[in-house]
């Protein structure tokens, strides 16, 4: 056989060579996005605003509207800020830190969804797939369409079965039975729907019993559907749902102070939860939010996870990646791009409650900037009850988290707003690299 010519076998060569670099760019790609420290101005950002973030953040401490607060900035995949004053206990003057452990509620949900996306990528089931198909205890639901006797709504049978994508989005007519006033609603709360003594499968079984609050796919309602999907993921893996996050989230992505719980060698870094108000900060003794000191049944994946700051980077900077952190991949890049994608009901513009926002796969999604403090079109983002909350813009490549322990909602989001505000004054040139 006649040997190549010398340019073949060097085109060949460059050919393997571009192929090696082409087979290593993923996890090259994730190397130069892995959260190491670097000072503002390596990545577009002014120092002057960096340091008047954290002014800003602690001189809510130091007016006494806050024990404490840690914030995070993460951008081009490289961290710029991460900043910790006050107390995570003004009682035992323990100062707050980047390990301090806070109950952070509905940044639960976010995790939920990754959890779903992976089974579905894994082909468990499609997004348009009824609920009752896995969970068959919620077929046939009816509606309630007006108030009844008794406290029982009149009702009709469901236009349809809800499915899973509605399910993820807040569409598929359940309700909390705390944000609304309606005989279903009622009903949630007399069911105690999420006892933490029960099960996922016992809240199920009581939501079986209870008709759906509006048709599925008619309306956006925050609702328990979160918990549903945690039954979901059990039923679908075959796996508690609390080590299916474990093995396949938390464990991959080295999340190691994260999970439904607060172990006593963890207890001394557990945050105190307060209420602010006219008369200062309290820390209520009225058992909000339990005290986590020990493995629960009903593992919400509405609600139930504690986490740190350091962790809760980690998986958000992982979702900024398209997916993916220091070389380990929980999502492909469509997954990620799904889940903030706007999933609402034809019609529907906008969430309650929230001007200027869609709804994806269990986050809601900026759509207009300008009634979003300068978030970018298409950032998404949730919150906590407890004060908790992140944002993830893939135009300025950036990501937020905020965590504090205070149960006053509406300073709640006056702090959520601040730092939106300071994070975008304190940009000096656009993203250098394009996010996923």
């Amino acid at each position: 056989m006649k040997k190549p010519s010398l340019p073949i076998c060097l085109a060949r060569l460059l050919l393997t060579s571009a192929l090696s670099v082409l087979a290593f760019a993923p996890s090259l790609y994730a190397q130069e996005r892995d959260l190491a420290r670097v000072s503002p101005e390596e990545v577009g950002m002014s120092a002057d605003g960096i340091n008047d973030l954290a002014h800003a953040m602690r001189q809510e401490v130091d007016e006494g509207n806050l024990a404490g607060v840690v914030s995070a900035l993460m951008r081009n995949g490289k961290l710029v800020h991460l900043d910790a004053h006050g107390y995570q206990s003004i009682e035992a003057q323990e100062a707050i830190s980047e390990d301090t452990i806070f109950r952070i509620f509905s940044m639960t949900k976010p995790v939920t969804s990754v959890a779903m996306m992976m089974l579905l990528e894994e082909g468990r089931f499609s997004l348009d797939d009824p609920v009752s198909r896995y969970i068959p205890e919620l077929a046939n639901l009816e509606v309630a369409i007006e108030d009844g006797p008794g406290g029982f709504p009149v009702t009709e049978p469901a236009n349809h079965e809800m499915t899973i994508r509605e399910l993820m989005s807040h569409t598929g007519g359940l309700t909390y039975g705390l944000f609304s006033r309606s005989q279903v609603d009622s009903q949630y709360v007399a069911a105690n729907i999420l006892d933490t003594e029960g099960t996922l499968q016992d809240m199920i079984d009581k939501l079986s019993r209870i008709p759906l609050r509006q048709q599925p796919g008619t309306l956006w309602h925050y609702s328990v559907s979160v918990d549903v999907q945690a039954r979901l993921v059990e039923v679908l893996s075959g796996m508690p749902f609390d080590e299916f996050l474990h093995a396949r989230i938390f464990e991959p992505l080295g999340m190691t102070d994260t999970g439904f719980y607060v172990p006593e060698e963890k207890r001394e870094r557990f945050a105190t939860m307060y209420m602010s108000g006219e008369n200062g900060l309290i820390a209520p003794n009225d058992g909000f939010g339990g005290d986590y000191r020990a493995s629960v049944k009903l593992f919400s994946g509405g609600g139930g996870l504690v986490s740190t700051i350091t962790d809760y980077m980690r998986f958000t900077q992982m979702l900024a990646n398209g997916g993916e952190l220091d070389d380990v991949r929980l999502l492909n890049e469509s997954s990620v791009e799904a889940m903030r994608s706007n999933q609402l009901p034809e019609g529907m513009e906008e969430i309650p409650g929230y001007p200027g926002n869609q709804f994806g796969l269990n986050f809601a999604i900026v759509a207009d900037p300008a009634r979003n403090d300068g978030m970018s079109e298409g950032s998404y983002w949730w919150w906590g009850i407890g004060g908790t909350w992140f944002w993830i813009d893939p135009v300025e490549d950036l990501v937020f988290i905020g965590m504090i322990q205070n149960r006053n909602l509406g300073y709640a989001r006056q702090l959520q707003g601040i730092s939106k505000r300071m994070v975008y004054g304190a940009i000096t040139e656009p993203a250098t690299d394009s996010a996923p």
